[in-house]
C-alpha cells in the first residue's frame, strides 16, 4: 500500500495499534490540527497515528516555523507516537536542518518519517 492509498483504518503491527489517517483529508496546518488528529481516536486506544506526508502543508517542513516541533509534541503529551508515511525528499533536499531533523527523529525510533509502507512495517518491528 502506498501512502497515497491510504483510507482510514485501523490494525496492529507487533502489539501496537496503528491509526491511519485519511489520504484526502484536510491539509494540516496547525497545533489544534495535531489535537483533531487526536480527536480522531478518541477512546479506540491508538499507539501510534500515521499520517501521509502530503497532508501537512510544505511550512510544516519548513523548521523554522515551528509547527513540526509543536505538532510532534501535541502528540508525545498525549502519548501517541506519529509517523509521517511518504516521500519527504524534495523537503529534505532543501533544507539541511529538515534532514538532520528526520535523522533524529527516526534514530530515536519514537516518532518516524517513513517512505513508505514496508519501511514503516520494518520501523515498527524494530523499535516496538
Amino acid at each position: 500500500m502506498k501512502a497515497d492509498e491510504i483510507v482510514m483504518s485501523t490494525e496492529n503491527i507487533t502489539g501496537l495499534n496503528l491509526y491511519f489517517a485519511v489520504t484526502d483529508g484536510p491539509a494540516l496546518a496547525t497545533e489544534q490540527d495535531a489535537l483533531d488528529l487526536l480527536g480522531e481516536t478518541y477512546g479506540k486506544e491508538i499507539d501510534v497515528i500515521i499520517v501521509p506526508a502530503h497532508r501537512f502543508t510544505p511550512e510544516f517542513y519548513a523548521l523554522s516555523s515551528r509547527l513540526a516541533g509543536h505538532f510532534f509534541q501535541k502528540m508525545q503529551n498525549y502519548r501517541v507516537r506519529l509517523v509521517i508515511l511518504g516521500d519527504i525528499s524534495v523537503h529534505i533536499a532543501a533544507s539541511k536542518a529538515l534532514r538532520d531533523f528526520v535523522g533524529e527523529t527516526n534514530r530515536l525510533g519514537h516518532h518516524l518519517f517513513a517512505n513508505d509502507r514496508a519501511e514503516l512495517e520494518d520501523r515498527l518491528r524494530r523499535k516496538g
